[in-house]
Order: structure tokens, then C-alpha cells, then sequence
């Protein structure tokens, strides 16, 4: 058969629209600097990496062996779209354990990380009418999410004078009728905030004044908590707003499984799981086969692994705070849990992204922009690396700043 003509034609950017929701998303800063990072490093220059928004441990060896039993006997196919009832099960048990939380294996989906699960409950909830309150600094995802979906971002700005939290007056001056979705995230990525059981009951009169807001808690970083203090889920204080509360949470940030891609929803009743559930199946349809045993031994023999590396965490996080504490540029707010130091450079006379590229490209330092965080007056530097690496890029850093001041 004869080749059709121009067949070998590469069609030009031009020939191809894209849908207006895909053009108002921008990259993840994260992921883009990280791959700037790589590249530098394969040109030979010795990068720090503060970038990386995951543990450097590694998934400990009883949880790979469940997962490499799993595709020895076979476990390879397709399973329930919404995950195995052995994990979904496993779930239930977790959260009745940890927040004394009570739900059907049915009222929870597992996703392909706990972004997929963000996304996933948002589709669900959403109209492009709706109003979703975030309050910033944010994880850099969720509005994006919104953009995706059509629906309008609220920001609600917070500050160190309320250690980057929601206060009861905040959040009642921004709350409207239009307002269908709070986004709650504590343990906080950038901040490393941590709300109080006090903070939330302060919280919960308000919401309840707004009685047709769902409150999207993303408890993802639940296991790094550091000085002695607990996670505390909003939906454990109040059955009105546990009714209307979704637990997102998942194995990566406390298990060490970034790549497994597991993460959860637990939904405060069925019509939404259904929902959540029906919405996977025709997109990605199931979390993978072999991936899912892992996560049953992780929720059943992980955390000492996960309390391990908290307290490691914690002593990193120290460790560095007193390293920057010496340059006067640069303002450090003690975080209370997750892996990140949001700092603020507004010393420096420099944008978030100015800063990061100048301190990528002249200080061999990676650090991340806050301006995609709602904050540009802020960098994010992540903790999650050796005590020699912290050292290293504190006086890089320090160098940098003398230097340039």
C-alpha cells in the first residue's frame, strides 16, 4: 500500500486548540525546579535540593514484600475501582483507631494519591457557580483544581501573625452563600501549621452558620507532628460537621510511599462515596493491584517506621532553623509538622521567584517559589534531606546573602 501523502507531516502547535480550562493551569513550580535541579546536575554542578516535597527514606522492606508477594501470586488484574475491600477495610480501621472516626468500608475510595482524591471529591461537589474558600498560604494544587473544574477560587489570606491559621473572624468575613467548599489542610504544605483541637472548636460555630459548606480536611501529613503534639481532624470534634466533612489522606508523606500512589477518601456518606467512585471508573478506574497489599501492611506494621522519621524529621528541622538563624535576610517561622520551612525573604528586596532562581543558578541551592503558594513574599525549603546536606545549603546560603547584601 502506497504511504498516504504528507503522511510524515509534523502538524504545528498552531493546528491543535486546547481547551481554555487546560491553558489556565500553570506547571507545578515544585516539579518544574526540581527538573531544573536535575538538569544542573547533570551538567556536573553539585546541587542542593530543597525542593522535594517527599521523604528521603525509603518504603521499608515489610511493606515492598507485601507488594512483591502480591504480583508473585498473581494479584496483577484489575480490582474494584474504588480499591479492595481488604484496604478499604484496613482504612476503616485506621480511622476509628487514629480519630475515633467510624466509617462503612463503603463510604471510602481509595485513589491514586491523595491529590487524585482531592480532585476527585472536588469534581464530585462542584459547579462552575461554587465558591471554594483556600485559605493561603496553599498547597499549590488545589487551586489549579478548581481552575480545571470551573469553579471560582476564594483565597483568604493568613499571615505569621496567626501562625499561617484560620481564625473564627477570618473565616466568617470570608465565608458567602456561594461558598460550597472550605479546604482545611493540617498538617499544612508550605507552612508546616498545625491547628489546635482548640483552634478547630473555635472554628466550628461558624461553619455551622453556613450549614451547606463541606469542609475538604487533607490530612496527608497526619504522622509528622513534632514536640510531643497530636493531629487532630476537625471531623473528630463535632457530628454536625463530621456530616459534612472528607477525610483525604494517604500513604506517602507517612509511609514513605510517594511512588505507590495511595491515597483515600473517607466520605460522610454514600451518595458522595458512589459519586467519587462512579467519577474514577470512567478516568482512571482502579488504585493498582499489587501497590494495594502494601498499603494494608503499612497502615497494619508502619507507624513506628513513621514515628521514626518524624522524630528525625523533628531534629532536622531544628537543626536547620538554627543553621538560617544567622542570616538576617531571611525570617523562619517554627513549623509544627510536615517537612517544610516556609521563610520569608522580604528582607532581600526580592520576589519568591527571583530569589529562587538567582539562589538555583548562583548559589546551587533549590529552594521553592511561594508566589504559586499565595505568598510571594515567602520561599519554601523543604527538610527532608541529611543533616549534611541542611548544612551545606545554610552556608551556601549564608554565602550567598553576604555577598549580595
Amino acid at each position: 500500500m502506497a504511504p498516504l501523502e504528507n503522511s510524515s507531516k509534523v502538524m504545528s502547535n498552531q493546528e491543535i486548540a486546547l481547551s481554555k480550562r487546560v491553558l489556565a493551569v500553570q506547571p507545578s513550580a515544585t516539579l518544574a525546579i526540581t527538573a531544573k535541579s536535575k538538569e544542573l546536575k547533570a551538567q556536573g554542578i553539585d546541587i542542593v535540593s530543597l525542593s522535594a516535597g517527599e521523604p528521603d527514606f525509603d518504603t521499608a522492606d515489610f511493606i515492598k514484600q507485601s507488594a512483591i508477594e502480591a504480583i508473585q501470586k498473581g494479584d496483577t488484574r484489575y480490582t474494584p475501582a474504588p480499591g479492595t475491600m481488604d484496604l478499604r477495610k484496613e482504612i476503616a480501621a485506621k480511622l476509628e483507631r487514629d480519630q475515633n472516626l467510624k466509617f462503612p468500608p463503603e463510604q471510602i475510595i481509595v485513589s491514586c494519591g491523595a491529590k487524585h482524591s482531592v480532585f476527585n471529591v472536588l469534581f464530585a461537589l462542584l459547579n462552575p457557580e461554587d465558591e471554594v474558600l483556600i485559605p493561603a498560604p496553599y498547597w499549590l494544587s488545589y487551586p489549579e483544581m478548581v481552575n480545571l473544574i470551573g469553579a471560582k477560587n476564594v483565597f483568604v489570606e493568613t499571615t505569621e501573625a496567626t501562625a499561617f491559621k484560620l481564625t473564627p473572624e477570618i473565616l466568617r468575613k470570608s465565608l458567602t452563600p456561594k461558598t460550597k467548599v472550605l479546604i482545611l489542610n493540617s498538617p499544612s504544605n508550605p507552612t508546616g501549621s498545625v491547628y489546635s483541637k482548640e483552634e478547630l472548636l473555635a472554628l466550628i460555630p461558624v461553619l455551622k452558620e453556613f450549614p451547606n459548606v463541606v469542609v475538604v480536611s487533607d490530612e496527608i501529613y497526619e504522622k509528622l507532628i513534632f514536640d510531643g503534639k497530636s493531629h487532630v481532624s476537625i471531623a473528630m470534634l463535632d457530628e454536625e460537621i463530621a456530616a459534612r466533612t472528607v477525610i483525604v489522606n494517604g500513604h506517602s508523606k507517612a509511609y514513605a510511599m510517594t511512588g505507590w500512589r495511595l491515597g483515600y477518601a473517607a466520605c460522610p456518606n454514600l451518595k458522595l462515596a458512589k459519586a467519587v467512585g462512579s467519577l474514577q471508573s470512567h478516568s482512571t478506574s482502579n488504585p493498582t493491584s499489587f501497590a494495594q497489599p502494601g498499603g494494608i501492611t503499612a497502615l497494619q506494621k508502619g507507624d513506628e517506621q513513621a514515628k521514626m522519621m518524624c522524630e528525625t524529621f523533628q531534629k532536622r528541622r531544628d537543626l536547620f532553623i538554627q543553621e538560617l538563624s544567622t542570616i538576617k535576610e531571611l525570617e523562619v517561622i517554627k513549623p509544627e509538622g510536615a517537612f517544610y520551612l516556609f521563610v520569608n525573604i522580604s528582607k532581600s528586596g526580592l520576589s519568591s521567584l527571583e530569589i529562587t532562581a538567582k539562589l538555583l543558578e548562583e548559589a546551587h541551592v533549590a529552594v521553592v517559589p511561594g508566589q504559586p503558594f499565595g505568598s510571594d513574599k515567602h520561599v519554601r525549603m523543604g527538610f527532608a534531606t541529611s543533616d549534611e546536606q541542611l548544612k551545606k545549603a545554610a552556608d551556601r546560603l549564608r554565602a550567598w546573602f553576604q555577598k549580595n547584601s
